[in-house]
C-alpha cells in the first residue's frame, strides 16, 4: 500500500500515515518514505508504537550510526538518548537555539529521529527553517559570494565547561556531558550542496556557527548576524506539533530546529536517535 502523505502547507514537513514502523520494512518502502523524507525535509509519522530497540532497528536502515558527542544513551541502549525534561525542572531549555544537530563534526549527521514517548498537552513545539529555501531566496549576486566562503562550527557556547548546560550539569534530569573538546572548531562551506538532492543550502546556525574562515570576528559577526535574521523569517520556518507516539525525522542537512518551552508544569519525554551520513553521499 502507497504512503498518505499530507504535506503541511508551509515552507517544509509532511505527515506520513499508512506504515508501521514496529515491523521490518522491504526495500520499496523504504525507499517510498526516504523520498518522502528528502522531499519534504521534516515528517512526522503518528500512531508509531515503537521501543528503543525497534526505534534503532529502523534508523540503522535509514543509515550509519550517528554521534552523539555530548549526550548519554541508555545503559540499555547507547544509542537511543532521552530528551528529558520534568515538570518542576528549571534548567535551562535543551535545543533552544536554532542550529543543525552536531554542524561542528567532520561529517555531520544526515537525520534525526525523535519519538515522542510523554508529550505535554500544551507548548513543546519544534521549529524548522527551512536553509534549502532560504538559499533559494538569495539573489544571483549573493549566493555567488557567499558560495566562496567557509562558515567556523563549534559547540563551545552549549557544551564546553564553560558552556550553557555545564552550569545545571548535576540538576538536569537529562544527561549531558560538558567537555573542553566542545572548544574545538571545523569549517563547512556556507553553501553546501545537499549530498543526495544535489540543492544548495545555507550550512549555518546561531547554535554552532562562530565565524567565517579569513574575516575578522567583527566583520564575519555582522554577516552572520544578517544571515540569521534571514533564515529566522517567517517564510522559512514551520511550527512542529507534537501528539503522543509521533515519530518525527528531519534533515540536518537542509534544515536548522529549534525547541520550545510553554509546558512548565509537565513532563515531556522524547526518545531520539542520530543517523550519519551515508557512505556514499559522505
Amino acid at each position: 500500500m502507497a504512503l498518505s502523505i499530507e504535506p503541511t502547507g508551509q515552507t517544509c514537513g509532511a505527515l506520513v500515515r499508512g506504515i508501521d514502523l514496529s515491523e521490518p520494512l522491504s526495500g520499496d518502502a523504504l525507499a517510498e518514505l526516504r523520498q518522502a523524507w528528502l522531499t519534504h525535509q521534516v515528517i512526522g509519522l503518528p500512531d508509531q508504537q515503537l521501543t528503543p530497540d525497534t526505534l534503532t532497528r529502523f534508523a540503522t536502515r535509514l543509515g550509519p550510526n550517528g554521534d552523539d558527542p555530548y549526550l548519554a544513551g541508555l545503559p540499555s541502549n547507547p544509542r537511543v538518548v532521552e530528551v528529558r525534561r520534568e515538570p518542576d525542572e528549571t534548567t535551562a531549555l535543551f535545543a533552544e537555539s536554532w542550529h543543525s544537530d552536531w554542524s561542528f563534526l567532520r561529517t555531520p549527521p544526515s537525520a534525526t529521529l525523535l519519538y515522542g514517548v510523554e508529550i505535554p498537552p500544551v507548548g513543546g513545539d519544534t521549529m524548522f527553517a527551512n536553509l534549502q529555501a532560504a538559499c533559494e531566496a538569495l539573489s544571483a549576486a549573493q549566493r555567488e559570494a557567499l558560495s566562496s566562503l567557509n562558515a567556523v562550527h563549534s559547540a563551545r557556547n552549549g557544551y564546553s565547561l564553560s558552556g550553557r548546560y555545564s552550569k545545571d550539569d548535576q540538576t538536569r534530569s537529562m544527561k549531558i556531558k560538558s567537555d573542553n573538546s566542545a572548544l574545538a572548531t571545523r569549517s563547512h562551506p556556507l553553501i553546501r550542496t545537499h549530498p543526495e538532492t544535489g540543492k544548495q543550502v545555507l550550512f549555518i546556525s546561531p547554535a554552532y556557527t562562530i565565524g567565517i574562515e579569513g574575516m575578522s570576528d567583527e566583520e564575519g559577526g555582522e554577516l552572520l548576524r544578517e544571515l540569521f535574521a534571514f533564515i529566522e523569517r517567517p517564510e522559512f520556518v514551520y511550527q512542529h506539533k507534537w501528539a503522543p507516539k509521533m515519530l518525527t525525522i528531519w534533515d540536518n542537512r537542509s534544515l536548522n530546529h529549534r525547541a520550545t518551552g510553554g509546558y512548565e508544569g509537565h513532563r515531556r519525554l522524547l526518545q531520539r536517535v542520530t543517523v550519519g551520513e551515508p557512505t556514499a553521499h559522505a
